[in-house]
């Protein structure tokens, strides 16, 4: 996927944005999973999520080879907040389309880094067909959810991980577009471990591991989850290949399931993680018996869930999509 130049590359400028992420091997949450649990805690970014990572390689090596056009992108939130945050810091204008009916906050923060906001469509694919047109009509550029540079720079929390935790035996990784789980299987690769890349999507947003399973992309009509990371009903096909080749297996889990991570995480770290960002651990605590007595990492890949939500799911409840 990327060269060791290119992760070095890579590498120096994330760290010249923001300092490595923690990842801990919490006692309680070992108690919960029955295994040794190393959390990567990608909600301490500067912008709560792991997508700022490969924002920041893009936009950074979008000056360097003097593209300088404004960019235009779709997202849920934190792609949208990534693509901002690192176009500021190049000088270089922005524009985020999400779907109607967006995380308040999430679109509060876009703003807040400097994005014109486009609210339209009823999910995320809508947006970003939108999107494209957008960049058609006004003569911007239209940067995908996935692609080669974005995860040349989410794969530092990879490398950052393995580096510290070893030869981990699986780690679960939350699957939306696909740039985190492939700059994970990349990181195992290149670093030449044998863990196991597990990957976690919703079961009202399945299409990767509908895909997973006919071994071919395969879409859905809907994307129905309040872990709004993993709303996505068309696969990549090229994030798809990557999946195919290199991760073990897919975990389908609940949102039911999805809120009681987010308690768990609370409870055991006192941390708090969206709902995509504890989809790793409810798909671990669903293999809890496979997994025991193993060394585990799960990719807590943000953490910006909506005051209201979070409140509810710590009443018991679960939010509705």
């Amino acid at each position: 996927m990327y060269t060791a130049d290119e992760f070095e590359q890579a590498s120096r400028i994330v760290y010249a944005a923001m300092p490595p992420t923690p990842q801990y091997a919490w006692p309680l949450l070992k108690q919960a999973t029955g295994c040794e649990t190393w959390v990567k805690h990608e909600n301490n970014t500067p912008t709560g999520a792991f997508k700022v990572r490969g924002g920041l390689v893009h936009m950074k090596l979008r000056k360097e080879r003097g593209e300088t056009n404004g960019v235009i992108t779709a997202t849920r939130g934190n792609h949208g907040q990534s693509i901002p945050f690192a176009a500021s810091r190049v000088g270089i204008t922005s524009t985020v389309v999400c779907p109607v009916g967006n995380s308040p906050e999430k679109n509060a923060a876009m703003r807040a880094l400097g994005a014109e906001l486009i609210e339209t469509g009823h999910d995320f694919d809508a947006a970003r067909e939108t999107a494209m047109e957008i960049a058609k009509a006004r003569g911007l550029d239209f940067i995908p959810s996935f692609g080669k540079e974005l995860v040349m720079g989410v794969t530092t929390y990879a490398h950052e991980l393995f580096r510290a935790a070893g030869d981990l035996d699986a780690v679960y990784v939350p699957v939306g577009m696909g740039s985190g789980i492939v700059g994970t299987i990349a990181a195992r690769d290149m670093l030449g471990l044998r863990t196991k890349v597990i990957g976690v999507v919703s079961e009202g947003a399945d299409a990767i591991a509908l895909s997973f399973a006919a071994g071919k992309p395969v879409s859905t009509h809907a994307a129905t989850t309040f872990a709004d990371g993993m709303a996505v009903r068309v696969v990549n096909p090229e994030a798809f290949a990557h999946i195919k080749r290199g991760a073990d297996h897919i975990v389908t889990v609940s949102d039911d399931e999805i809120a009681e991570a987010v308690r768990l995480y609370f409870r055991c770290c006192h941390t708090i993680a969206e709902g995509a960002g504890a989809a790793p651990l409810a798909a671990l605590m669903k293999e809890r018996g496979a997994m025991k007595g193993k060394r585990v990492g799960v990719v807590l890949s943000g953490g910006n869930i909506d005051m209201p939500k979070f409140a509810e799911v710590l009443e018991g409840r679960t939010p509705e999509a």
